[in-house]
């Protein structure tokens, strides 16, 4: 039998616990497969009534995820307040973090779902890295550099080649190896997460217009093209550069499976425009799968029952489905 999906519940005072409970209330609609949940009782209680199976071990999830959901609880019992995050929050969404990913990396559960957490709260009890993502990456033995952050909606899939730095640090931290490691990667987590035997991958220019032969800019001539040429003479089926505010429309979307983005908004502001409540953060280049919901805590929202589940059941569903594919691999 296939091992659960681990969810790491995130901040207790964000979203997450609305959202994992709604994806529970909602499994046999969206056709979810078991998981549990790490993290806070009191964080779920507080904003839900529904009910919670305490499990001990990972393998009690599906023998009771079909009438209540399974929780692996983490904490001293402290009360949770809904948009009001604190020090204990940030320490259980911590050790959520850490737990869910160790059984994950055991074969213990079959993926790996992170809730979404307060980078700011995290860092004042000891988290020193830019995200979740890299911090999975040293945890698995991986350099943050060989990882990549895909973006996954319904109709379109980015990755930003710089992620959370400043855009003046951007044209600095390019690099012609920089672009060719992460579309290595990211071919080749398009064919054995997604099934694509031979993924197409649509470059974005840095600048307007692509630079326009070097009038507005020679990143394009000095970094971005020498990438693509080494790229396809590697064999890969590269285009670009492309103009980046004429490449995410629908039919340019048709003639791509995944676009290269340069930096953060380039590749995060087309996604959440198109599929904000069903967009997913999945992390390309572990050993195991890992996907979140592509939002953060809303803590400004938190408690008030209209938190939308959409972007969490579409991150259960591409964990369970990617870490199927693998598995028949």
């Amino acid at each position: 039998m296939t091992a659960p999906l681990a969810l790491a519940l995130g901040d207790p005072a964000g979203i997450g616990p609305e959202i994992v409970a709604k994806s529970w209330a909602m499994r046999e609609s969206h056709h979810l497969l078991p998981f549990f949940v790490v993290g806070s009782r009191e964080g779920i209680q507080a904003v839900w009534d529904g009910p919670i199976a305490s499990i001990a071990d990972p393998s009690e999830a599906a023998a009771n995820f079909g009438h209540a959901l399974p929780l692996l609880q983490l904490g001293d019992g402290n009360p949770v307040t809904p948009g009001a995050p604190d020090l204990e929050g940030a320490r259980n969404a911590f050790d959520a973090l850490e737990l869910a990913l160790g059984l994950t990396r055991s074969g213990a559960a079959s993926a790996l779902v992170t809730g979404p957490v307060s980078k700011a709260q995290l860092y004042l009890v000891g988290f020193t890295h830019p995200g979740q993502t890299e911090f999975v990456a040293e945890r698995c033995g991986i350099s943050a550099e060989m990882v990549v952050m895909m973006l996954v909606g319904p109709t379109l899939k980015t990755v930003p080649v710089t992620t959370h730095i400043p855009f003046q640090d951007v044209p600095g931290a390019l690099t012609i190896e920089r672009i060719v490691a992460k579309a290595r990667t990211t071919v080749k987590g398009l064919q054995r997460q997604f099934g694509i035997a031979e993924p197409r991958l649509a470059v974005a220019g840095l600048n307007p217009h692509a630079g326009e032969s070097g009038s507005l800019g020679r990143e394009e001539i000095d970094i971005v093209i020498p990438a693509i040429e080494r790229l396809r003479e590697e064999g890969f089926d590269v285009s670009g550069p492309h103009a980046a505010d004429a490449m995410f429309h629908a039919k340019k979307r048709a003639t791509y499976d995944a676009a290269l983005c340069l930096y953060h908004d380039q590749a995060l502001v087309p996604l959440k425009t198109l599929h904000f409540d069903e967009g997913v953060n999945m992390t390309l280049g572990l050993p195991i799968v890992r996907t979140a919901p592509d939002h953060g805590t809303a803590f400004e929202i938190a408690g008030k029952n209209i938190a939308d589940p959409g972007a969490m059941i579409a991150a259960i569903r591409t964990a369970a489905a990617c870490a199927e594919r693998i598995g028949q691999a």
